[in-house]
């Protein structure tokens, strides 16, 4: 296989530095029990640009390993998918569950790998605690199929919290209906007023009225 090495443009930079963000909320949301590492290939010699809970000794600036150009040479053999799913060892021999990720950029070209080591021999109290952290309070999301779904949802929630608050008068319940809406962005769906307006038997002129209110245009 010719050198993996890639002469980075602009674009590659960026690429690779919105990973390097995505890895801090990866590690955050794995827990301890995950290693997470993204390897750069403009650089072969300092590859590791971003080392999340290492179990392998490694830090940023290591280079790269054998084992990532293996993966990597595999994923350019395969002919479907970017990813390499196996099995591996740190250097005390503890076993991992391995994953290698290619990271397109510009042309399509791969310029990075990202590889997800989970440590087989993490406790189990340690997995338990990442799963269900003590602190942590739920919150609530609706999935839905489609926008008008999604409007529907948010107009019921926002009129159930808004009942909630007991607020006298029609007006004034559509209007903190819609304020509610406004803070939560809503209106950023296409045809969001027109669908806010026919869930709240109003006009759209006067779901406008109310948005103006919330602007402080009035």
């Amino acid at each position: 296989m010719k050198s993996p090495e890639v002469q980075f443009t602009p674009e590659d930079r960026l690429i690779l530095d919105s990973y390097c963000q995505m890895l801090d909320g990866l590690a955050q949301y794995l827990g301890t029990g995950y290693e997470l590492v993204l390897h750069s290939l403009e650089d072969l010699e300092h590859s590791a640009i971003r080392v999340m809970n290492s179990h392998t000794g490694r830090s940023e600036g290591a280079p790269i390993t054998e084992l990532a150009l293996t993966m990597l040479g595999r994923i350019h053999a395969q002919t479907q998918g970017d990813t390499v799913c196996y099995s591996s060892t740190n250097r005390d021999g503890k076993p991992l569950r391995s994953c290698t990720i290619a990271i397109r950029g510009s042309e399509q070209r791969i310029i990075g790998l990202l590889c997800i080591n989970f440590y087989m021999d993490t406790p189990l109290s340690q997995l338990l605690e990442t799963i269900s952290p003590a602190q942590s309070q739920p919150v609530a999301e609706t999935y839905v199929q489609n926008s008008t779904e999604m409007v529907s949802a948010a107009v019921q929630r926002a009129a159930a919290e808004t009942d909630a608050e007991g607020l006298a008068g029609s007006v004034l319940r559509n209007r903190e209906i819609v304020s509610k809406l406004y803070a939560s962005g809503i209106f950023n769906i296409k045809d969001a007023v027109i669908q806010v307006a026919d869930c709240l038997n109003i006009s759209k002129n006067t779901v406008y009225l109310h948005l103006r209110h919330c602007k402080g245009l009035e």
